[in-house]
Parts: C-alpha cells; structure tokens; sequence
C-alpha cells in the first residue's frame, strides 16, 4: 500500500496487522492492571511501603528473567514465546481476579503475581524487538515502534486506567482484574493463529550442553555490549535514568495526586492519561518523519529533557497543573523511546537482537527494583514533593554529562541510517546492509562518505 502515510506503512502487511491487535489487548490489559492494582492496594489500607513491595515484586522479576528472555528470543521463534507471555499473564490475572472478588485478596498475593509478570515480561520485549524486522521492511521499523509508542501510552496510561477507573467504580478493582485476564487471553488466541518465522540466526556447529549454549550467548551479548560504545554509554546513562524516577512515577505519583490536589481513583487515571496522551502524540510525530542525523544526541537530551516537567508535580496542588506537566514528559520522553528501538533494530546484527534487547531491559532496569523499593520510604522520608523534585532535576544533570563524557556526536554523523539502509556493528567494524546498499551487498560504512559530517574513516567506530 504505496498510498499509506510514512506512520502507518507497516499495516500494509497482514502479520503485523494481527501482531498490532495483540499488542492492543495486552497493553490495554496491562494498562487496567496498573490503576487496579494500587487501588486494590489503597482498599487494603496499603501504605507507600506496601505500593513499594508489589512493583518491586514486578521489577525484580523483569531483572531476573529479561537476560533469559533474550537468549530465548535467538533461538526459539518468537511467536511462541509471545503466546505462551500471554497464556500466562492472562492465568495470573484470572487468579487475582478470583481471590479479589471473593475478598480472599492480600497484599502478598499481588506481590507474587507481580513478580510471575515481571518474568513474563522479561521474555516478552526481547521476543517482540526481535520480530519486528522478521515481519517488516527495515524502511517500516521507525514507523512500527512508532505504532508501538503510540499504542503503549494510549493504552498503558489513558485507554487501559480510565476503563479500570469505571471498573472501580461499578464493582471493585476484582473487576478490572478480570478485564485483564480476557484481554490477555485474547492477545494470546490472535498470536498463536499467526505464521511462524524462522529464527534469524545459523544453527550451532556442534551439539552443546544447553546451560552452557545459554552462558555463550548471554557472554556474547554482553561482549557485543561493552565493546559498541553508543549502546553501552545509552544503556548506563538510561540505568541511572530509571534508578532516579521510576520510584516516584510508579509508586509515589498515585500519593501526590490524592495528598497535594484530593483527587481519587479518577484524577490519578487522568494524570496517567496526560502522560499516555502526550507518549502518543511524540511517537506519531517521530513515526511520520525520518530519522534524524543527530539521533543519538537528540534521543539522550529528549530523555533528559523529558523528566524536567516531573519538578512541577512536586510545586502544585493543582490537578490541572499536573496533567500538563506530565503531557509535556509523554511527548519527549516516548518520542525519543521510538528512536531508541528503531535504533537497535537498525545497527545490531539480527542474530544478536534479542540479546542486545534483553540486555536493554537488563542494563537499563537494573536499578529499577532498587527504586521501587526506596520510593515508599524515601517518600516518607523527605516528602513527596522534594522526591518529584531531585525526579525533575537530576535527568537533565546526567543527559548533559552522558553527551559531554561519550562523546557521540562524531559516531552519528558517521554512521546515519537511512530509510534502506541498515548500519550493523561487527566485530570488524560496522557494515552497511538492505536494499540500499550497493547491488544489494553488505558493504563497510566507510564506503559511505556522508555528507555533511567528518568521513567516517576518520571518525570512532561504534565498535569501541
């Protein structure tokens, strides 16, 4: 479909059509369990502490499970590990919406379900990064993580609470759970009637023990890792990202719109609404262009950037403040999401894709349990306020410095992408693949000569 906007190119294939569906009901359902489950917890006379126990519960199995997702995502086709993630979150929340519904519900029954999705979710990421270039084009990938972040804010943040909400509402958050174990249900139907692909990868020359083919691959993703240099500055700099505010997003967000502005179940849905809303407006915006030049310091300043508006949540006790305020970080921070996963998708070789995803998730989300656990007491500690404050302010520090002491810029200019060409980091440097490299053939980057920028040649590899 030649006709098709640039954002919506990928619905041109039947596969992906299906993959989006799936993707629709298992982030609404995820979007239904977040507002769920803290409330399930208020109800419960839960405090910050106990919101605290059950997202990390989750983040810890995200951590724990992600490294084996993506040695999984390389060699297993990744349509099966999708439906079985889906099998298994709908259970889980089919579970929970039992024990809530019979008032048989407790705190440590959601911190275990957690936990089992977090790993879920570890598999999950790097089997769907992995797919996509096996469904699409690679002129597609931009538009396709576009999709994805318009679709993840919609639903995780505005589609999914507000249902949850009128859930509330009507009956209890029993309700929403049960939501959550149909949609996913669904999700996993649709996957499992899609084609299975190939896995992207030449089988092992000799039979190996499979602990020690898993131990291989993860050392192999992790060598690939530490020697790529804008993957390894981007993945340190997002750790410290996540370690400053994802405690105050996920467990102190819901307490400062009930303490500072009085609202309930409805104002915190809105609140993450805003979020949703504006993560879907960057991401279509992104989508529907190219990718630009400077990608790598556009993306790491929009992150930056991004959490500044957090610093408003900690000065107002106006709900209306707040929705803007977290509109403004939707936009930035989802748009410079798109780039990021187009940007893996684009310079990673397609047999080391999902354990460079996984290691992502790894890398980038190692410190999440440790700020999901501190946020509650670190809360109560210096206050709400002050804590969105430093979730504000410290971003911004750590963009600029990240930009300053890696020095990326030299590496964009040398290495861009363009929309038929794939740059893909090699242990003999990076090379250019696709259609629009010449006569079809791999090729060095170095044959590029782009211009404007320093010749590659004389430019660091990303391989350092």
């Amino acid at each position: 479909m030649p006709s098709l906007p640039r954002a919506l190119r990928p619905f041109a294939v039947a596969q992906y059509r299906l993959l989006a569906i799936a993707l629709v009901l298992s982030l609404f359902g995820t979007g239904v369990w977040i507002v769920a489950v803290v409330w399930q917890v208020i109800e419960l006379d839960g405090t910050p502490v106990d919101l605290s126990i059950v997202a990390t519960g989750g983040s810890i199995g995200l951590v724990l499970a992600v490294l084996f997702g993506g040695v999984a995502a390389d060699r297993i086709p990744q349509k099966r590990i999708l439906a079985a993630v889906e099998t298994v979150k709908a259970a889980s929340a089919a579970a929970i919406a039992v024990l809530a519904l019979t008032d048989s519900l407790e705190v440590w029954h959601l911190a275990v379900v957690s936990l089992l999705l977090g790993v879920a979710d570890g598999f999950f990421y790097p089997a769907y990064s992995a797919w996509l270039p096996a469904l699409l084009p690679a002129d597609d990938l931009l538009a396709a993580n576009g999709i994805e972040g318009v679709l993840r804010p919609t639903l995780m943040q505005a589609a999914g609470p507000a249902a949850a909400s009128a859930a509330i509402a009507i009956l209890s958050p029993g309700l929403g759970f049960a939501t959550v174990a149909v949609t996913q249900g669904a999700a996993a139907v649709l996957l499992v009637a899609m084609r299975t692909t190939p896995v992207r990868r030449e089988a092992d020359a000799e039979p190996v023990h499979a602990l020690r083919a898993v131990w291989v691959d993860v050392r192999d993703g992790v060598r690939y890792m530490l020697r790529t240099r804008w993957l390894l500055a981007t993945l340190l700099y997002s750790a410290l990202l996540v370690l400053v505010i994802m405690g105050p997003i996920e467990v102190l967000l819901p307490f400062a719109v009930r303490d500072q502005t009085g609202g309930g179940a409805g104002a915190f849905a809105l609140a993450l609404a805003a979020f949703g809303i504006g993560g879907a407006l960057g991401s279509i915006v992104v989508a529907s262009m190219r990718l630009p030049r400077r990608y790598l310091t556009l993306m790491i300043a929009a992150w930056g950037l991004g959490c500044a508006p957090l610093v408003v949540i900690g000065l107002t006790d106006q709900l209306w403040v707040m929705v803007i305020a977290l509109f403004v970080c939707g936009v930035l921070f989802s748009g410079a999401t798109v780039v990021w996963g187009t940007l893996l998708q684009r310079r990673v070789p397609p047999e080391m894709l999902g354990r460079v995803s996984s290691l992502d998730f790894f890398v980038s989300l190692a410190f999440m349990p440790i700020s999901m656990a501190i946020a509650g007491p670190v809360g109560e500690l210096i206050g709400i306020p002050v804590a969105f404050l430093a979730a504000g302010i410290i971003p911004v520090v750590l963009a600029a410095l990240t930009l300053l002491i890696a020095r990326l810029g030299p590496d964009e200019l040398a290495h861009p992408l363009t929309d038929a060409e794939v740059v893909v980091s090699t242990d003999t440097g990076p090379i250019v693949t696709g259609p629009g490299a010449a006569s079809g053939r791999q090729r060095p980057v170095d044959e590029q000569n782009p211009a404007p920028g320093p010749a590659p040649s004389s430019a660091p590899s990303s391989a350092e």
